[in-house]
């Protein structure tokens, strides 16, 4: 008898545990679900290109800056959209002129648009990852070189994916502080109607900011 008064009175406090604990999950997931957050970055881009898998190995260090909004569907899930200023490119590349070959530097400027399905981890959930694909908006075009213009020959927008992991450090009860690290591969060709192999751009990236 003794040992059954034991085991209820152990079963009753573990209930009490467990309600405690799904009340507080349930709280927290409230608290997040259906909310926003925005955020402002800046970073650091190492952009350049390949074809038929060989990838150009002279990068253009450039830079992203741009703003964001983050949509939690849940505690774990959000899907965040960006607005990028985003420079790409790559030096030492090829330019074929009807005047003159030569080796030049390929600065390419883009708004990028990524969609992301975000998923937070880790026991506070301030690790994430997220991946999705990314549109390119053509800004400007031009070489080093020569100075010039080459937006009429390349594509106006560009398609992708973009990955990353990222991880956040609290300020305050709204404020958070993010480093995170980036890469991003194209799908189309940069070149407009480029007959011979397709140049797709990669990128990657470290970036900083503020979430609020």
């Amino acid at each position: 008898m003794r040992d059954f008064k034991n085991f209820i009175t152990t079963m009753t406090k573990f209930c009490k545990v467990v309600l405690a604990l799904v009340c507080l999950y349930t709280t927290a997931s409230a608290q997040t679900k259906n909310t926003n957050e925005f955020g402002v970055q800046i970073g650091l881009n190492a952009a350049t290109v390949n074809a038929d898998g060989m990838t150009n190995s002279n990068y253009r260090v450039g830079f992203n800056a741009g703003v964001s909004i983050d949509h939690y569907f849940s505690e774990s899930w959000s899907l965040k959209a960006k607005l990028l200023y985003d420079q790409k490119g790559w030096d030492r590349g090829y330019l074929a002129t009807p005047e003159d070959t030569y080796y030049t530097n390929y600065r390419l400027n883009y708004l990028t648009i990524p969609v992301l399905a975000n998923w937070h981890f880790g026991r506070t959930k301030n690790w994430y990852l997220n991946f999705g694909p990314y549109t390119s908006i053509l800004l400007s075009a031009s070489e080093t070189e020569g100075g010039m213009d080459l937006k009429p020959f390349m594509s106006g927008a560009e398609f992708g994916l973009d990955l990353g992991i990222g991880v956040k450090i609290p300020a305050s009860d709204k404020l958070k502080f993010f480093i995170e690290l980036n890469g991003q591969g194209g799908i189309t060709d940069v070149f407009k109607d480029n007959t011979g192999s397709a140049i797709r751009s990669t990128v990657s990236s470290i970036n900083v900011g503020i979430n609020f």
